[in-house]
């Protein structure tokens, strides 16, 4: 089977049934990031964790169009379990600590130095849950241009000036399990590293709204060939023809558009313009496509006892996460000035 075929068997089986109860109870059993966790270690058996890691470090050695895949298939079985795959196939987090919190460089030992970090950042996805967590933190501030004044850390749960504040009560991906991170003289190492990795994120979460566009035409094609009105399938009304169309364009659209940028990431093609692009994109389509499918099952999209809501208030969240809309046109506007300077 294809990689594809693979993850869709295994999701809609073992993950696709436990959806609603997940966004009900707000909470995916077993997620907590151990050894142990079934989910976790059954996607690290089929080799979907670490999936663009070098072989010769545990991970698969596969292509960001691989993990984009992985990450649309996982999503449209649950887009809450998906986004945390996102984030735990990252080291759990990948997250930037700013607006003013820094950490100061003090000597520790002769030739080896460490990082205080103090500050918070807060919409911290799996921070309930990760047991690691890759931390960025602004170094110095003098940096030119600032991107480079910022330091990666490595934080692990238990150091001494780190904890997690209460989870959150989200409208959507819920099961997702978000906090505060709180860093109180929380001694680290660090490492320098360049700011790609944010790029790469935004490409690889594209696929979330992919899976939920998806689950919505799962839903909602067939539900319009067996809902019946004036004697006929309301599929065959022209005006819910127009619905399937438009949420169907949408999905291949933004397909296509995330794939081929996948696919340069692939080649060592990196652009930020398109990184922020296929996100904002994905993610305004799926807004709009969760929307339409509420309304072809009317009444019915709007009760919980169908999943359209869960769609819904899952897909607005792409729009705020990993920088808003309104972060990515600023990015995507930024680069075609910076072309003309």
């Amino acid at each position: 089977m294809t990689l594809r075929q693979t993850m869709t068997k295994f999701c809609q089986e073992h993950l696709a049934p436990k959806a609603q109860q997940i966004d009900q109870e707000n909470e995916f059993k077993g997620m907590r990031a151990s050894i142990s966790c079934d989910f976790w270690k059954k996607l690290g058996e089929l080799g979907v964790l670490g999936i663009t890691a070098p072989a010769e470090y545990g991970g698969s050695a596969l292509g960001y169009l691989d993990h984009v895949l992985v990450m649309e298939e996982i999503s449209r079985a649950s887009a809450s379990v998906g986004l945390s795959y996102g984030a735990h196939s990252n080291l759990c987090i990948n997250q930037l600590v700013r607006n003013g919190n820094e950490a100061q460089k003090h000597k520790y030992l002769p030739k080896v130095y460490y990082f205080v970090l103090n500050g918070n950042k807060f919409w911290i996805t799996n921070g309930p849950d990760a047991d690691v967590l890759i931390v960025y933190a602004k170094t110095d501030m003098n940096a030119v241009p600032a991107s480079r004044g910022i330091t990666a850390f490595i934080v692990e749960r238990g150091m001494s000036g780190f904890r997690t504040a209460q989870k959150l009560d989200k409208l959507g991906m819920r099961g997702s399990n978000t906090c505060e991170l709180i860093f109180e003289d929380c001694k680290v190492p660090g490492v320098y590293v360049l700011m790609s990795g944010l790029d790469l994120e935004r490409l690889v979460l594209s696929g979330g709204p992919l899976g939920l566009m998806q689950a919505v035409l799962d839903h909602a094609i067939p539900y319009l060939h067996v809902r019946e009105a004036f004697g006929q399938k309301i599929g065959h009304f022209q005006l819910m023809q127009g619905k399937m169309a438009d949420m169907y364009t949408r999905l291949m659209a933004c397909r296509q558009y995330v794939y081929n940028v996948a696919k340069a990431c692939d080649q060592g093609h990196f652009n930020a313009k398109d990184c922020a692009g296929v996100i904002l994109y994905s993610a305004e389509c799926a807004t709009q496509v969760a929307l339409d499918g509420i309304q072809c099952l009317g009444g019915n999209g709007y009760i919980n006892d169908y999943p359209m809501g869960r769609f819904l208030r899952d897909a607005k969240l792409y729009e705020i996460g990993a920088g808003t809309s309104e972060v990515r046109r600023l990015i995507i506007g930024r680069a075609f000035n910076a072309t003309f300077k």
